[in-house]
C-alpha cells in the first residue's frame, strides 16, 4: 500500500476480515439497542441485530466518538504518511462533517472525502481509491478524483415492510396501514446524498422489474458509452439474494456483479426482507 492509508466506516458494508485482506481500516459505526451501545462487526454481528430487530427493540445510529475516529488516524499514520479517509455521505449522518473538521488538525496528512455514497457504492470508492494507490496518485489525487466521481453512482431499494420507513416518519401510518394491504413494495432511491421515493409497485415481481428497468435505463442514458459496476445487496435471505443476483446476471451479461448485505445503518430504516442493485461509473484517470 505504500505510504497512503485507505480508511472507511463500516457503511460501506466492508467487514472487518475483509478490510484486512484488502489491507485497509475499517471504522465500526456504533448503535443504541435499547440504550445499550454495540459496534457493527465488533460487537454487533448481523444476526444479531436482525434478531433485535425482529424483536421490535428500540435500535438507533450513532455517529463516531471523534476520539474514535482519530485514534484510528493515529494508528495509520505509524506506519503511512497519509490517510484518505471516506465515510458514509454527508448527506445521511454528520459524522463526514465531524470528520472534516477534525481532519483540520492534520493538515496535509489526512484528507477526508464527502463521497456522497453509502453501502455498495461507497465500498467501490475503496476499490478505486486502492487501485489509485496503486497507480501511484498522491493522497490529494485522490481524494479529489473521488471528489470528482462522488455523484456517478445510483443504488435502487426495494422494501418488503413499510414498518421501518414508518418508524422513521418517511411514510405516514395509514399510508403504511393501505400499503400493507394492497402489497405496495415502494422502490427508494439513493442518489447523492438523500433517500428518496422512486416508484411504488404492486408485489416483487413488479418492484424488481421496476429497479432492473431503471438500472438499464441509467447504464444506457446516464451512463451511455462508459464502463460501470454493477453491484448487489441485500437484507432478505441468502437464498432470495442467490435468486436476485441470478435476475440480475440475466438481464445485464457479461458484468462480474459483487454483491453484500447492506450495512445495518441502511437497514435500520427499510427493515430485512430488502434488495438493492447500484451502479458506479469506473473511475477515469
Amino acid at each position: 500500500m505504500g505510504n497512503i492509508a485507505i480508511i472507511t466506516d463500516s457503511n460501506s458494508g466492508i467487514t472487518q476480515a475483509a478490510a484486512r485482506e484488502l489491507g485497509i481500516r475499517v471504522l465500526p459505526m456504533p448503535f443504541y439497542i435499547n440504550e445499550e451501545l454495540f459496534f457493527e462487526d465488533i460487537t454487533l454481528t448481523q444476526e444479531e441485530f436482525y434478531r433485535r430487530l425482529a424483536e421490535d427493540a428500540d435500535i438507533s445510529t450513532s455517529q463516531p466518538a471523534p476520539g474514535d475516529v482519530t485514534e484510528l488516524w493515529d494508528r495509520a499514520l505509524e506506519e503511512c504518511d497519509q490517510v484518505v479517509y471516506i465515510p458514509m455521505s454527508s448527506g445521511l449522518s454528520a459524522s463526514c462533517e465531524t470528520a472534516m473538521m477534525l481532519s483540520a488538525d492534520y493538515k496535509d496528512r489526512v484528507f477526508v472525502v464527502d463521497n456522497q455514497r453509502i453501502s455498495i457504492t461507497q465500498r467501490q470508492s475503496v476499490l478505486d481509491a486502492l487501485a489509485m494507490v496503486r497507480a501511484g496518485l498522491s493522497a490529494r489525487e485522490i481524494h479529489d478524483v473521488l471528489m470528482r466521481e462522488r455523484l456517478e453512482a445510483s443504488i435502487y431499494i426495494t422494501v418488503d415492510t413499510l414498518k421501518y420507513l414508518k418508524k422513521g416518519g418517511r411514510v405516514t401510518a395509514a399510508g403504511a396501514a393501505i400499503g400493507a394491504v394492497l402489497n405496495i413494495k415502494p422502490v427508494l432511491q439513493i442518489q447523492g446524498d438523500k433517500l428518496d421515493a422512486f416508484a411504488k409497485a404492486r408485489g416483487w415481481k413488479s418492484a424488481k422489474r421496476i429497479m432492473l428497468d431503471a438500472m438499464e435505463k441509467d447504464i444506457a442514458e446516464r451512463f451511455a458509452g462508459q464502463r460501470v459496476h454493477l453491484s448487489a445487496a441485500y437484507t432478505c435471505s441468502d437464498e432470495e439474494a442467490q435468486v436476485w443476483k441470478g435476475e440480475l446476471e440475466a438481464r445485464f451479461p457479461g458484468y462480474e456483479i459483487h454483491m453484500d448485505r447492506l450495512s445495518l445503518s441502511v437497514a435500520c430504516h427499510i427493515g430485512a426482507g430488502a434488495m438493492a442493485v447500484a451502479c458506479s461509473r469506473e473511475v477515469r484517470l
